[in-house]
């Protein structure tokens, strides 16, 4: 078999573009990777995935996956993605969460500035422990008192206390000596 692969004779797939589509494909992961490696084996290997894995050495199994997701329109999830990590708070105790919105959400303020949309809130992560235990809450579904910064800072509640607006010094009154 010393004939030349169709392929290579097409004047626009050099060994240049090869490698860099090697190299692109590379850089990507999971669904990503495998819907640009169905597009590039539809474009340059009428969609045949032995081709794409002769043409640019990608596993067969990986594009015939990508092909599959983009005809059906559904996304492969690998096992070590769907089931691994730990989830976060929140995401495990939505209740005892959307209480914590509450309880920031009245106690934040407006940028004094206005120039972002951030929310301070002079609630600090062990005083929101605290009146959410007061609420009823059990230790066992709080975090601890860095989780709950992080919790909040994650929500776009920063944890400092509110810088009070100063007036302005009036410097027209002033006597310049």
């Amino acid at each position: 078999m010393s004939e030349a692969h169709p392929i290579a004779e097409r004047p626009w797939l050099e060994g240049s573009h090869l490698e860099d589509l090697k190299l692109a494909a590379t850089k990507m992961r999971g669904e990503e990777r495998r819907s640009f490696q169905a597009e590039m084996a539809r474009k340059y290997c009428g969609g045949n995935p032995r081709q794409a894995e002769v043409v640019f050495g990608w596993n067969r199994h990986t594009v015939e996956v990508g092909l599959h997701e983009q005809r059906t329109g559904l996304i492969c999830r690998g096992a070590h993605e769907a089931f691994c990590g730990n989830k976060r708070w929140e995401d495990r105790h939505p209740e005892v969460a959307e209480a914590l919105w509450v309880l920031a959400e009245s106690h934040a303020q407006q940028d004094p500035s206005f120039r972002t949309a951030l929310a301070y809130t002079r609630l600090t992560a062990a005083e929101a422990l605290k009146q959410l235990r007061d609420r009823g809450f059990a230790d066992a579904v709080l975090p601890s008192p860095s989780t709950m910064a992080d919790v909040l800072n994650r929500k776009g509640y920063r944890l400092r206390p509110v810088v009070k607006a100063k007036p302005q010094k009036n410097t027209r009154n002033r006597c310049h000596l």
